[in-house]
């Protein structure tokens, strides 16, 4: 593969009268809108400026921590071929040490480790190996008509609403809800857009064939590059500092952003922005107000109110129907709320256990589902290290739970009031581990996040919650991330954030550019034959 061309640039460019770009957050929409700006807008670097309330970059693709205090991921996306968005942007973005793309060493590195699990259900202790789907032939008409059903007609329905109690007792089901992160009262037009959106996997989805991972955990191998580049550009990056309003004029039928106000170490402050500048605002966070605990102590569960993407966005759409419709994803925090946890294991016992029962060595198997958790648990062991600078003798273990308020199988209490070690020994009781537990948890640090909003954008919604990019008649304004409305493409994921920002930015510069078209699978004759085979159970 080709080297990827140095991306150093000298900070300072002759242009002072080059707008100026204001991002909210610093989640990848905010990072990709300000490579779009740079790449294709010819915005010099050190005309943006990128606001973040936290004292570190990245939004929901975070990793944290060290060896001696334990790793943290709140969580990860997934990763398919198909999102050209994604890859078209990291296309351009240099590899930390420069050898390659971010793209080229994704794709090579999937090349080299294919995800092909031999366990992605285990039960009493048992794996399943590319379990059957098990779904009746009603289950298979409504999926069918669910594909075909316009969005309209579901309107705020949920995938409840369409199915009978058995569907949600299938392996399809357990098997979509542990890789989506779906509940029954969830979206069906969601449920819907994922059916159509993800078809070309469900062939091999027992397998998670098709699944995509980075080298290393996704801050150290997507956030980090973006970092490093836009730095080089010159672009600033203001942390520690919250945008708590918009100052916007309307008039003539326009809005225009005329000052950001924020505050920064307790302090108040107002900066202008020009008529010819430009605001780019992720609403909401799937993320905001996540609350971690330790080996010994449960988190808690905090609201809307412990950060500041939900009160901003609540701010500037009072009174704006463009602007979208915040409560309805802010306000049913029992509907969107989960927790993960992220074990740092200094004994290699848990690593030979999981990959002496599954089959699979770390990175290969991808998603392990225990579908008779009271908790909904999963468990993932991704290739080792998965952080930079992980000591040779560390590994990582990331799960998580769907069904928190739950007393556990084997520790009888909710997964909430868990400690990390209370969330180990659950995890160890559903592999049988049997005298290898206490070695295991004597070595391991376990740290759980409660995530209050982390599923808020599957809630049932209906046109006008989720806001217009770019509303009708604002001048200088756009929104980003996964409370936007793109037709067709489904949240959760890192092509939505990473598509949301192309739009934004090609439509505030007046660019006569679009995103490459969204890959709709369900038109290609030969997947449909293989779904139909899949949903069939049909197999050779």
């Amino acid at each position: 593969m080709a080297r990827a061309a140095s991306s150093a640039m000298p900070r300072e460019n002759a242009n002072p009268s080059a707008p100026r770009v204001y991002l909210v957050g610093s989640g990848i929409a905010s990072l990709a809108a300000a490579v779009f700006m740079i790449r294709d807008g010819d915005i010099p670097g050190h005309r943006i400026t990128i606001f973040e309330e936290l004292d570190e970059i990245g939004g929901s693709l975070d990793g944290s921590g060290s060896a001696e205090t334990g790793y943290v991921l709140r969580g990860g996306r997934m990763l398919e071929s198909k999102y050209v968005c994604t890859f078209g942007l990291f296309a351009s973005i240099p590899t930390l040490d420069g050898k390659w793309t971010v793209t080229q060493e994704t794709f090579a590195w999937n090349e080299t480790i294919q995800t092909s699990s031999k366990s992605r259900l285990v039960r009493d202790g048992n794996r399943e190996d590319a379990p059957e789907f098990g779904l009746s032939e009603a289950h298979i008409l409504t999926i069918e008509r669910l594909a075909i059903e316009p969005e309209a007609m579901l309107g705020r329905t949920r995938i409840a609403d369409q199915f009978d109690t058995a569907f949600f007792k299938t392996n399809f089901w357990f098997m979509w809800c542990s890789t989506f992160a779906f509940q029954p009262w969830h979206s069906a037009v969601e449920f819907k857009r994922y059916l159509v959106r993800f078809a070309h996997l469900v062939n091999g989805f027992n397998r998670l064939h098709g699944i995509m991972r980075t080298v290393y955990n996704q801050y150290d191998s997507m956030v980090r590059p973006l970092h490093k580049w836009l730095d080089e550009r010159g672009v600033r990056f203001e942390l520690n500092t919250r945008v708590t309003d918009l100052g916007l004029r309307e008039q003539d039928g326009e809005t225009t952003v005329t000052h950001i106000a924020i505050e920064r170490n307790g302090t108040a402050e107002e900066i202008a922005v020009d008529a010819a500048d430009y605001v780019l605002v992720t609403l909401g966070s799937m993320t905001e107000a996540s609350s971690l605990g330790n080996t010994d102590t449960a988190p808690v569960l905090k609201g809307r109110t412990d950060g500041g993407a939900w009160t901003l966005w609540e701010k500037i759409a009072a009174g704006r129907p463009g602007f979208g419709r915040p409560a309805n994803f802010a306000d049913h925090v029992d509907q969107s709320k989960w927790e993960s946890f992220t074990a740092t294991l200094r004994d290699p016992t848990f690593l030979h256990l999981v990959r002496d029962f599954t089959g699979n060595v770390p990175g290969e198997g991808g998603l392990i589902t225990f579908p008779n958790s009271n908790w909904l648990a999963s468990i993932v062991i991704p290739f080792q290290p998965h952080f930079i600078g992980q000591p040779a003798e560390v590994s990582i273990l990331w799960g998580y739970g769907l069904a928190v308020d739950a007393a556990g199988n084997f520790v009888e209490k909710p997964m909430s009031a868990c400690s990390g070690r209370e969330i180990i020994a659950e995890v160890l009781g559903h592999l049988h581990a049997g005298a290898d537990a206490p070695r295991i948890l004597e070595t391991t640090t376990c740290i759980p996040c409660m995530m209050p909003f982390i599923t808020s954008q599957f809630l049932p919604r209906g046109p006008g919650d989720r806001a217009d990019i770019v509303p009708q008649g604002n001048h200088n304004l756009a929104f980003m991330g996964q409370f936007c409305e793109l037709p067709d493409d489904v949240v959760f994921t890192v092509e939505y954030s990473i598509r949301s920002a192309q739009v934004a930015v090609y439509a505030l510069l007046g660019l006569d550019r679009k995103p490459p078209a969204i890959y709709k699978g369900v038109f290609d004759p030969r997947v449909l034959y293989k779904v139909f085979r899949a949903l069939h159970d049909i197999h050779g």
